[in-house]
């Protein structure tokens, strides 16, 4: 007969239809590999963000251009010094600069026909219609060589434009942003040539840049040429980022 005044169930009988035992739990995995899972995650997401932010930086940088020079006449730019560009002259790279790229190897934007040496470790990210993307072996210590191409009317004024861009690289190097500016013809064209001064922050990017336009098979062009990394790497790049510049062939 069943006690009622005892509530405790007598356990299962072998052979009978009690529950079976539970089963062990299942081992997850240790702390230490999903910090590492979590990490290279992370690492790997940063630098999608980073080569997305770098190429849309360009972007940005090339239809502000584009606003600047509509916008700026003549008369504001009347009395620049070296606004017309006729003092600009061809690279004269130091040794150390050829010799960064000595040896090197031919990185080809085909769509553009415009060609640089670059040093033999350096690989390239990408190279679509408008965009060209080259970097030196590393994560976030690395160098990045970052071309854009944007097309323009032909009623473009271009001599208006490059000449505003001048003003403004001149008018940062007087607030401190850029150390060097100057005019100077890559394969024959004049540009306008500057590097950005250190950063406060050391992780964050140092460019040295070049703009300028070109008429490519019956299009003008604006061709805006960055080489580029952080700026506690910069001068570890440095010979070879001007020595890639220096080499620039712009096709006809």
């Amino acid at each position: 007969m069943q006690n009622y005044n005892n509530p405790m169930q007598p356990p299962p009988q072998q052979g009978g239809y009690g529950a079976p035992p539970p089963r062990p739990a299942k081992k997850g995995m240790s702390t230490g590999i999903k910090i590492l899972i979590i990490g290279v995650v992370g690492v790997v997401i940063c630098g999608v963000v980073l080569v997305i932010a770098g190429i849309g930086g360009v972007y940005w940088l090339s239809r502000r251009s584009q606003q600047v020079a509509t916008t700026t006449g003549r008369p504001m730019l009347s009395g620049l010094t070296g606004a017309s560009g006729a003092d600009a002259k061809p690279p004269e790279p130091t040794e150390a600069q050829q010799a960064a790229i000595a040896g090197g190897q031919t990185a080809a934007w085909e769509q553009q026909e415009i060609t640089w040496t670059v040093p033999q470790k350096w690989k390239k990210s990408s190279a679509e219609s408008t965009t060209f993307m080259w970097r030196s072996p590393g994560s976030w210590d690395a160098a990045s060589l970052i071309v854009s191409i944007s097309p323009m009317s032909a009623d473009f004024p271009t001599e208006t434009s490059i000449a505003a861009f001048y003003a403004g690289a001149e008018q940062r190097k007087r607030n401190g942003e850029v150390d060097e500016v100057r005019w100077l013809k890559l394969g024959g064209l004049k540009g306008v040539m500057f590097r950005e001064s250190a950063p406060e922050s050391d992780d964050n990017p140092q460019r040295l840049q070049w703009m300028g336009y070109r008429d490519y098979k019956g299009q003008k062009q604006l061709v805006n040429i960055m080489l580029a990394s952080r700026g506690k790497d910069f001068a570890r790049h440095e010979d070879a980022m001007y020595g890639i510049l220096y080499s620039t062939n712009l096709g006809q």
